[in-house]
Parts: C-alpha cells; sequence; structure tokens
C-alpha cells in the first residue's frame, strides 16, 4: 500500500486505542535497564550527537545565538574526540546568522515556524514564516500543528496543513510538533501522530518546550510506537524528537533504550532521532568527564546554555 493509498483508506478517527496501564509498566521497564561502562561511554555520545542545542526566547540576541553555534562547534575542548550535536534550533529570524556561524561544522541549523508556540494564526502566515526560513538557509524547519482544531475534531484542517507547510519546504526536512501537554490524551497523542506521519512528517517531535508537561517517556513511547505502526505498512521510517524536559543524561539513556527496543537499532542514529534540549549537553558532558576522569567536574568548567 502507497502512501496516497494509505491516507484515503484511514478515518484518523480510527486510530489505536492505547493502554495506559499498559504503556507506563513497560516505561518503569525501560528505566529498569542498566547500563555500565563502555556502553555507557558509547550511549552519552550518541546522546549528545542527537541533541538539537535550542534557544528559543523571545530577549534572544545575535550575541546568544552566536554562543550557542560556537558551544555546538566546540562542547568541551578539553575532551578531544567529542562528536558534534546534530543542529542548533531558532527562531527564523537568526537562521541566516547561525547558517553563517556553523558554516563547515557539519551541523544543522533548524528553525521554528508556523508562528511557533501557539501556532494561532492564518495558514497563509504559516506558509510565509516557513518559506522564510528555507530562503534564510534552515536546513530543517519545526512546526507546530493548530491544537485547537485538532481538539475540535477537525482532523482534516490539521492533516492539509501540515502537508501544505510540507510542500512549503521543499527538499527541507520538516520536524511536526504535536504539543502533546495539551492534546490531554495518550489516545489523542496516537491519532496527532498518526495524522503528522500521514501528512508528510519526516519527524514527530511531542513540545515546543513551553507547555507543561512537555516531553514524557509514556507519550515518547506512544508516538514511537505510531512510527513502528507506518514502518510496518509503508517501509517508510519517521523520525522522532522528544523535546522539553529531558536535562538529565541518565534520562536520556532511558529514552534510547525505549527506541532501540521499539523501533530497532536503525533509528539510534541522528539521522532518525533528536533530543531537543538546552542543558542536556552540559550533564552528558560532566558524565563523560567524570568516566575518563573518575570524579565530577564543577559546572563552571562548562559554557552556560
Amino acid at each position: 500500500m502507497n502512501n496516497k493509498q494509505l491516507i484515503a483508506a484511514h478515518d484518523f478517527r480510527l486510530s489505536p486505542r492505547i493502554d495506559q496501564v499498559g504503556i507506563e509498566e513497560r516505561v518503569a521497564r525501560f528505566k529498569k535497564r542498566s547500563i555500565k561502562k563502555e556502553s555507557k561511554i558509547q550511549g552519552l555520545k550518541l546522546v549528545l550527537s542527537m541533541i538539537d542545542l535550542t534557544t528559543l526566547e523571545g530577549k534572544d540576541t545575535p550575541g546568544k545565538v552566536k554562543q550557542l553555534c560556537y558551544k555546538a562547534k566546540h562542547l568541551h575542548d578539553a575532551m578531544p574526540g567529542l562528536p558534534s550535536v546534530a543542529a542548533v534550533c531558532v527562531y527564523p529570524t537568526f537562521v541566516k546568522m547561525a547558517r553563517k556561524e556553523l558554516d563547515g561544522s557539519g551541523i544543522n541549523v533548524a528553525a521554528v515556524a508556523t508562528a511557533f508556540p501557539s501556532g494561532q494564526a492564518p495558514k497563509s502566515v504559516k506558509i510565509a514564516d516557513t518559506k522564510f526560513a528555507v530562503r534564510e538557509g534552515a536546513d530543517e524547519i519545526d512546526m507546530v500543528i493548530s491544537r485547537g482544531k485538532f481538539l475540535a475534531g477537525d482532523y482534516n484542517f490539521v492533516f492539509d496543513e501540515i502537508a501544505a507547510v510540507k510542500e512549503a519546504c521543499g527538499d527541507v526536512h520538516l520536524k511536526v510538533i504535536l504539543e502533546t501537554g495539551e492534546l490531554s490524551t495518550l489516545d489523542n497523542i496516537r491519532r496527532a501522530s498518526d495524522i503528522a506521519i500521514c501528512a508528510g512528517a519526516d519527524f514527530i517531535k511531542t513540545s515546543t518546550g513551553k507547555v507543561a508537561p512537555a516531553a514524557t517517556m509514556p507519550v515518547t513511547l506512544v508516538m514511537l510506537e505510531a512510527i513502528r505502526d507506518y514502518y510496518y505498512k509503508t517501509g517508510k521510517m519517521i523520525g522522532m524528537k522528544p523535546a522539553g524536559g529531558i536535562s538529565k543524561a541518565k534520562l536520556a539513556l532511558h529514552y534510547l533504550v525505549m527506541v532501540k527496543e521499539t523501533l530497532g537499532n536503525a533509528w539510534l542514529d541522528p539521522d532518525w532521532f533528536r533530543f531537543g534540549a538546552s542543558s542536556l549537553a552540559n550533564d552528558v558532558l560532566m558524565q563523560l568527564a567524570k568516566q575518563e576522569m573518575g570524579n565530577y567536574q564543577s559546572i563552571d568548567y562548562f559554557s552556560i546554555d
């Protein structure tokens, strides 16, 4: 069944119901996995390579964005051999600057668009926002869905809007933010995941980081299962990005265990899994330093995000 046939056959009202107790029990098992020694070091370095270093504040300045780009290229010069992060995520107005600062580094520039974080704007404004970010040099677009339309049951509107933004992206990858903290139930999160995937998302993403709760393991597991089921039907891989609230290395490793056991090793790659974070990188660096030196370094040894 090709993608168009799948969309035509899919009634989004009939997305699978989620067993919340079962989801929570599975998550509890993931958290009990123990990763030691060399495997832990490999896992921590993999986490670093999956991070989208992010600054999305109204008070962002050119200086702050330049500092974040510098950090992306120089995570901790005292520890050679570290991987680079996957991307730097900024508002569209800072894309050109970030593109210049990251030139030649291999680090992508991601831009939020579509009236982030509320999504409360006409479709024409959202398309213009997306096209502007692409023209400025964004490698990736992180869009927000219209949660009000979704909660009102207007699933076709949400689908069509995502598809239109995907078209505006051209060859640029599209991450679709569900803002799961506003969707209330796991059933809604599964339905929104199915809509986003079928509408053309290259990644699905939990949150803007502006609404609590943001990323949680149960929510992420539901989204991973939507990706798995779509892959079984079509053979097409879709990426996943939990964002917001993931600040500790130990928690990030739990997420990697969950990805491996739900989707398999192929998704343990920055092309298919990302963390949207600002402070996670420093905690991972502290853990790596401890593994190498036997003791924790002061937070003062690491740059402020």
